[in-house]
Formats: C-alpha cells, sequence, structure tokens
C-alpha cells in the first residue's frame, strides 16, 4: 500500500517510516521540518517526503492523495511547553483535516496516534485517582488539560467518520514512548528509584514493539472504529505495581485488579494482542542494566 505517515521526523515516525518499508509498503513522510534536497543514502528514509502544515487543510488535501492509508503520529506531544489554545488547536484541527482529506481521497484505513493520557489523570489541573489498574480501553474518560482533550476528541472524529464514509479507523493510545536514545536518560533514574518519576505509574512502551502494531494496524482488516493500548508488559525498572501503586502515589482506593506479573504494567494491552496479534517482543532490560545504565552494543534493531 501506498501509506502516509505524518510525524515522519519525531520519534515514533523516525522508526515507523523503516518499519513500513521493510513491511513492503511504499511510504510518503511528512512533517513540518525542510526536506533533505540532497539524494538520500540512508535507506530508511522514504523518498517521498512532503514538507506541510497540517492545519492548512488545502495542504492535507494535496498530501493524502494517490495514499490508501494514513498514520496519523503528528502532534504536540505534551500539554506543558505551548500555550492550552496552540496545543488544542493544533492537535484538533490537523486530525480533522487530516481526516477528512483521508475520506475524500479514498483511503479505507486511518491509524490515529491517540494517547495514554486520555482518562485524564496524568496531566490533569485538579489531581484525581484512576478508577482501577490495569488501565484499560472500558476506563472512563475525564481529560482536564488541552492535550489529553485534544486526542480524546480525535478519537471521536475517527468514530464517526465510518459512519459517513468506507473507512475503517484504528486509535492507538500508547504510552511513555522509548527508543534507544532515549531509555538511560528517561528510564535509567526510575530504575534506580521508582520514586522520580511515576506519574504514569513506571509504564512505558519500546517504539520499536509500537512500530510492529502500527504496521498490524496499516494491514488489518477490522472494520468501524476500534481503541487499543499499546504498552510493554513491565513495569519501568520491574518494580511491583501495588508497591509503586500505594508506597509512591498513596493511592489507597485505587482497586488494583488480577496481574499476569508482579511487575506488571499499569496498562492493560489485551485487546491489542488480541484484535491485532501483537505480542511485544523487547524490554528496558534488553537496553540497561539494573542500575539503569545503557549497555555496550546497545543499537537499533534495524
Amino acid at each position: 500500500m501506498k501509506v502516509l505517515v505524518t510525524g515522519a521526523h519525531g520519534k515514533v515516525g523516525r522508526a515507523l517510516v523503516p518499519a513500513l518499508m521493510r513491511a513492503g509498503h511504499d511510504v510518503r513522510a511528512n512533517d513540518l521540518t525542510r526536506p533533505q534536497w540532497d539524494r538520500l543514502v540512508d535507506p530508511r528514509q522514504a523518498t517521498d517526503y512532503v514538507q506541510a502544515d497540517l492545519t492548512d487543510a488545502g495542504a492535507c488535501y494535496a498530501l493524502v492523495r494517490g495514499c490508501d492509508a494514513v498514520v496519523h503520529t503528528a502532534a504536540i506531544p505534551q500539554p506543558i511547553h505551548n500555550a492550552p489554545h496552540v496545543v488544542i488547536g493544533t492537535n484538533l484541527m490537523a486530525t480533522f483535516n487530516v481526516l477528512e482529506a483521508a475520506i475524500a481521497a479514498g483511503v479505507k484505513r486511518f491509524v490515529n496516534f491517540s494517547s495514554e493520557t486520555v482518562p485524564g489523570f496524568l496531566f490533569a489541573y485538579r489531581g484525581f485517582e484512576p478508577d482501577y489498574l490495569p488501565i484499560d480501553e472500558e476506563h472512563p474518560i475525564r481529560p482536564q488539560d488541552p492535550y489529553a482533550t485534544s486526542k480524546w476528541f480525535g478519537e471521536l472524529l475517527m468514530e464517526r467518520a465510518p459512519e459517513r464514509a468506507d473507512i475503517a479507523a484504528i486509535s492507538i493510545r500508547p504510552c511513555w514512548v522509548q527508543d534507544v536514545g532515549s531509555y538511560e536518560r528517561n528510564l535509567g533514574p526510575i530504575v534506580r528509584d521508582p520514586s522520580v518519576l511515576v506519574e504514569n505509574y513506571c509504564s512505558y512502551v519500546d517504539v520499536y514493539d509500537l512500530c510492529e502494531a502500527t504496521v498490524l494496524a496499516v494491514e488489518s482488516d477490522l472494520p468501524g472504529h476500534e481503541v487499543v493500548y499499546v504498552a510493554s508488559p513491565d513495569t519501568i525498572g520491574g518494580h511491583p505495581l501495588e508497591e509503586i501503586v500505594r508506597r509512591y502515589h498513596g493511592h489507597h482506593r485505587v482497586e488494583l485488579r488480577p496481574l499476569e506479573r508482579p511487575d506488571a504494567s499499569a496498562i492493560d494491552s489485551s485487546k491489542a494482542r488480541r484484535l491485532l496479534g501483537w505480542e511485544p517482543k523487547r524490554s528496558w532490560r534488553d537496553y540497561l542494566d539494573e542500575e539503569g545504565r545503557l549497555k555496550p552494543g546497545v543499537a537499533e534493531p534495524w
């Protein structure tokens, strides 16, 4: 298929473009950054790259033309470094414009990148606890911040799209995405001490596992719209989830549902495994030692 990947120069996009190409797809890459005018020498880069601002509806129509599928990863990824109206305005209008363009172009499959923040407790202005852990797709949604709200609204756009067009959509909610370059910096301190950062209860996902889930979503024949969480099955550092929740958060009212393992992730990805056939293959342990230091010789898997 001809697959458009928005946000191709981001953490996910950089890994996703070669993953799709290895799977035999022809990729059109998009981002705000300028093209490379010289001949490409890296075989992992898509030769079809279009620089475009997705808040420009006309640019989106030109961008999507000729594509069979769209993977929309482009977004402002947090609510804390931009004004609220910029976050929600950029993310929501970009999703709306790309989806409208995809419908007009006759695209049959749309993979929308949503977020683990959609339930609302991660960036809440007035903090609250989740109803239960591990979180799954049935958990109530109560976003307060502009980022989580924009991602939730994006899911609502996907939900309605198959009712008015011959398009099917999958919204992926990845948790904290890590790659070779970020494992030690982001996760190393948490491996050593889970009190350093536990807002999402030490959950994460390996970007290369996430890319495999995305390829499966692109190739899926699921009808309508489905929402799936994608997370690694363990906690950062292998810390027991109950200890993280009770000791470090002091959350004694959160219902802890049965766990497959003591260090199970706070995110339940069983729906992605069931519907897409996705199986995570990588752990923080493949990259870091027990002190959170990058192991010698660790490199990207491709």
